[in-house]
């Protein structure tokens, strides 16, 4: 029993040693789009040296240095921009960059992920402690906390007429590739109050046409990157399985940026608005 209590003191102190303010902040590199956008958020995107490529909001961090992918990191193109602060993402990759980073004197702060309305706030909350900056007068925090307000109403309305929804990441030849439970999808189906149609399924998996069927989603919410696979609406909806569902009948589809939507960032608030409020139209 001791044991159990000495483990859970030692990761909440873990945690909130997480989110203590930085000594190093004058040259950032961020690696996850999601506290990109949460460092342009709180104003301190002057103090940005570099990020990965899946910093693409806003489109101005485009133009930083890229560090490359998130999950495929090397050393070199970390030291090469002499950051003294790295914020990473838990998909920081490959594991032993984690190591390589640690022997250096980089300060480097990997920011637990909650796929919640929560863990957007923590997120933002933690990431401003570390880059000491108040969010007090934080006018965009401050709408930020209006909203997440309004999302937190919303699903508790939503919950008393739940509709089924089949959320498409990408396309895996003719097979969509679909939010199971476990990952960023449920999460934000969840957060809106509604019910993932796949949720017996475990992490993102390609589905079958007799899949999709059988789960008869109300609505189907699909990326930007998934839906450029198709020439228009008409073609999207004559796939096998997708074209016998309910959603497809009443065309009941939703093209979402996936980053913005799954990336459980501030824009992440914003999309949850948006659906529900097509969703209820």
């Amino acid at each position: 029993m001791r044991l159990i209590v000495l483990i859970l003191l030692l990761s909440i102190s873990n945690a909130y040693a997480i989110c203590e303010q930085s000594m190093s902040r004058s040259k950032i590199v961020v690696a996850g789009g999601s506290i990109t956008e949460i460092v342009y958020f709180l104003g301190m995107e002057d103090k940005l040296v570099g990020v990965d490529i899946t910093s693409n909001f806003p489109k101005e961090a485009k133009k930083l240095k890229s560090i490359g992918y998130l999950r495929n990191l090397s050393i070199e193109g970390i030291l090469s921009l002499s950051p003294g602060l790295v914020l990473a993402e838990e998909d920081i990759g490959p594991p032993i960059i984690i190591n390589q980073l640690r022997k250096t004197s980089i300060d480097l702060r990997i920011i637990k992920e909650k796929n919640n309305l929560n863990g957007i706030r923590n997120k933002i909350m933690c990431i401003s402690k570390i880059l000491n900056t108040s969010l007090d007068e934080n006018e965009d925090f401050i709408e930020f906390e209006n909203k997440l307000h309004m999302v937190r109403k919303l699903k508790k309305i939503n919950s008393e007429k739940i509709k089924k929804i089949l959320l498409i990441l990408m396309m895996r030849g003719a097979s969509p590739v679909v939010a199971g439970k476990n990952t960023s999808g449920q999460g934000f189906i969840d957060m809106i109050g509604h019910e993932n149609s796949m949720n017996d399924l475990n992490g993102w998996k390609p589905v079958s046409s007799e899949e999709i069927i059988k789960k008869n989603p109300d609505y189907i919410i699909i990326t930007k990157r998934a839906f450029k696979n198709f020439s228009s609406l008409d073609q999207f909806l004559s796939v096998p399985g997708i074209s016998s569902t309910l959603a497809a009948k009443k065309k009941n589809i939703i093209v979402k940026d996936g980053m913005s939507m799954l990336g459980f960032g501030p824009r992440t608030i914003n999309v949850a608005l948006d659906i529900d409020k097509k969703i209820g139209d």
